[in-house]
């Protein structure tokens, strides 16, 4: 007979990180409110570099994923992992730093982005220095949740810490191979890879982040917290073993998919769509689990606003990944990329299947902790409904702005000629459907209030039980001679270090597929032969395009359609980003592709254009940009950007370094020197001179057909 064990679950950290998911759920969808609003209304930027749309929008998802989304992975977690292995955290000290350390992360994160620090990679901008602080903080949490597992009471694991073990290991693999970085200063740093590589990299990362941070935790969260809240057992244990080993393998495959028609080898390409089409497959087999736990409990789904968020969570999380399929189909691809309807495609994933869930949980958790009943059902019924309505107000008008958008992007007249030859004239079509999302995103925002207030009544009414009592037997050796009764897969459930081998080795399988041909076959980016390094002033105006925010708006990839080609130029070739340290193809066009833009307009446009963009483009919606203007150029460290340069491969000459700000102010003068001929007087050491230079710069290392039919 077993030895009985008195132990108590350190509830605690769960009550902190719960404060930090409210806390932080607020700030990152303020600040989504307001870029919702900001994006058709030039005005709300409020003239301030730190208050730009460009600036907010990265901050805004940083704090959404990694502070709201992240906070709410943790909570539910140290919950549910202490009960699930019948033992306390491993340690409490491991805790306290985990927590305060995550908390760090995100005001470094709040305050470098709003600063213009950035590195420009989606999901991953921020600086050499936070990006190790996160490395730091993620190991603490690793070695508290396995430090957990080895000294568990509890003989096998549970689905849900199969889920929780593929988080671990997939994210940390991820965050350390995009981050690799060489530091120029404090402030900034260079990725190792470059152009297509980096694309590649940024977007085998973005996409898993997607994956393995708002997606696999929480399907450990449903599958522990949907079943108790529910007081029913999970549907099926087979289910749930397929389930998690498929979907960890397929997904680390699917990331190539976001770059579809771009200049990404076409293998790499084809290889996103067939994983990204398997996955609907393990993801429905997860949504169909957790709704099928509900059977003959509907009745209470009626009543019970707990089970209302969930099953709206889980249904959303079955849609979006039913979408995210449908879009890796180049012909749907072709339609949707570049578009809203990647932002609401986004949004039904994050504000149904994240946000409901995490509202869910929240409010089967808050009594528990503090031992007493919610303070008032209506309240969270009310909530329910606020939530799911602000949801689909947001997400429906940018499904219909995305359609709207390509398909006028793609017409042409009976003469063959594209109806719609400015970019603004598709822009200003879909405004009222910014500004429906921007009502949606408020109404959302608003439930978040409802459900601090009625938690923080709930809290009040009852007391935290810090260290909760519990007891159980003492986990013993199993016998030589025991054998494995049931699933087979019950063998590795015991076995946490051979599972730990096991995930690394399925989630890796993919990613080495994907990455390593890119980088061992020089083939698959092909040299030209005119493409030379950006000069000094244009890799500073590179930088402050980066820093601007400028990526978030525009693209710098060119697809092979008679729509863009028309539009913009000669399509993009691999070989033209060869020195593009980070690419910077864009994920979204509110603005029209930059690639080709080098020529297009004379100096004196871009300065008025910065300026007021109204005043080149009636009826713009860009925000203006006069600190360009008066900013002066920093070139501290110009010198040491080219020999970071030099040290990736960038072929600048032996010594080039010493000679970069004497070329750097001669390129500079000639350009204020143009612009004084056109009335307009900016020296030459202003910042809007070196963003000037790189834009000219752009798309014009190859003649492309239109160049060679202008005389």
């Amino acid at each position: 007979m077993a030895k009985i064990e008195q132990f108590s679950y350190d509830n605690k950290i769960v009550r902190n990180f719960a404060y930090a998911t409210m806390l932080w759920g607020i700030v990152g969808m303020l600040v989504g409110v307001t870029i919702a609003f900001q994006i058709f209304l030039p005005k709300w930027n409020l003239g301030i570099a730190f208050t730009t749309f460009g600036r907010l929008r990265p901050l805004h998802t940083n704090a959404v994923i990694f502070a709201f989304v992240g906070n709410g992975i943790f909570m539910g977690v140290y919950y549910s992992l202490q009960r699930l292995l019948k033992t306390r955290m491993y340690s409490d000290l491991l805790s306290k730093l985990h927590f305060w350390g995550w908390q760090l992360i995100i005001v470094l994160a709040a305050v470098t982005l709003v600063l213009g620090i950035t590195v420009s990679k989606e999901y991953a901008e921020l600086e050499w220095p936070i990006d190790i602080l996160i490395t730091l903080v993620w190991v603490i949490f690793g070695v508290n949740m396995i430090g957990t597992i080895i000294k568990r009471r509890e003989r096998y694991m549970y689905v849900a810490i199969w889920f929780y073990i593929a988080t671990f290991f997939t994210v940390a693999i991820l965050h350390i191979v995009n981050s690799i970085e060489l530091p120029i200063s404090l402030f900034k740093s260079y990725p190792v890879y470059a152009g297509v590589q980096d694309a590649l990299v940024q977007w085998w990362y973005g996409h898993n982040a997607v994956a393995f941070f708002l997606t696999t935790p929480y399907l450990g969260l449903m599958y522990y917290f949907l079943p108790k809240a529910a007081n029913r057992p999970i549907y099926s244990y087979r289910l749930s073993i397929v389930h998690s080993w498929a979907l960890i393998f397929i997904y680390i495959w699917a990331g190539p998919h976001h770059l579809l028609f771009t200049a990404l080898p076409e293998w790499a390409q084809s290889l996103g769509t067939v994983f990204s089409i398997m996955l609907i497959a393990p993801s429905w087999g997860g949504m169909l689990n957790g709704l099928l736990t509900l059977r003959g409990a509907w009745d209470r789904v009626r009543e019970d606003p707990i089970l209302k968020f969930m099953v709206v969570a889980v249904t959303a999380y079955g849609m979006a990944t039913f979408e995210g399929p449908l879009l890796s189909i180049k012909s749907v691809n072709a339609l949707s990329h570049y578009t809203d309807w990647t932002i609401a495609h986004v949004h039904i994933g994050t504000l149904g299947w994240n946000g409901l869930l995490t509202f869910g949980i929240l409010y089967w958790l808050i009594p528990r902790l503090f031992n007493t009943k919610l303070y008032s059902v209506k309240l969270a019924n009310a909530h329910f409904w606020i939530a799911t309505l602000g949801m689909l107000f947001y997400a429906i008008p940018m499904y219909w702005s995305g359609v709207a958008q390509s398909l006028m992007w793609k017409e042409f007249t009976a003469d063959g000629f594209l109806k719609y030859p400015l970019f603004l004239e598709t822009v200003t079509q879909i405004i009222p459907m910014y500004l429906l999302r921007a009502i949606g995103g408020t109404i959302y925002f608003l439930g978040l209030f409802l459900m601090v207030y009625n938690l923080r009544k709930t809290a009040k009414s009852g007391q935290l039980v810090a260290n909760e009592a519990a007891e159980a037997p003492a986990l013993e050796p199993l016998p030589p001679t025991h054998k494995e009764r049931g699933y087979w897969h019950r063998w590795i459930e015991r076995r946490p270090v051979q599972f730990f081998a096991i995930t690394v080795v399925v989630v890796a399988i993919g990613g080495l597929v994907e990455i390593i041909p890119t980088f061992l076959i020089r083939t698959n980016i092909p040299t030209i032969a005119s493409v030379k390094p950006y000069t000094p002033l244009e890799l500073e105006g590179r930088d402050l395009y980066v820093r601007e925010g400028c990526y978030v708006c525009h693209s710098q990839m060119i697809r092979p359609f008679r729509s863009e080609t028309e539009r913009y130029g000669e399509y993009s070739k691999a070989g033209e980003f060869v020195y593009d340290r980070p690419f910077q193809w864009g994920s979204k066009r509110t603005g029209p592709d930059l690639h080709r833009v080098g020529g297009k307009y004379p100096d004196a446009w871009h300065v008025n254009h910065m300026i007021d963009p109204t005043s080149m483009s009636p009826g713009s919606i860009m925000p203006p940009y006069p600190w360009l203007v008066a900013n002066k150029l920093k070139t501290k460290h110009t010198p040491a950007k080219i020999r970071a340069m030099q040290k990736l491969g960038v072929p600048y000459p032996e010594g080039y370094d010493e000679q970069a700000l004497s070329d750097l102010q001669s390129q500079a003068e000639k350009i204020s020197a143009g612009l004084e001929e056109s009335g307009i007087i900016v020296e030459w050491n202003k910042e809007i001179i070196a963003l000037i230079a790189y834009l000219q710069r752009l798309g014009t290392d190859i003649k492309t057909n239109t160049q060679e039919q202008q005389p």
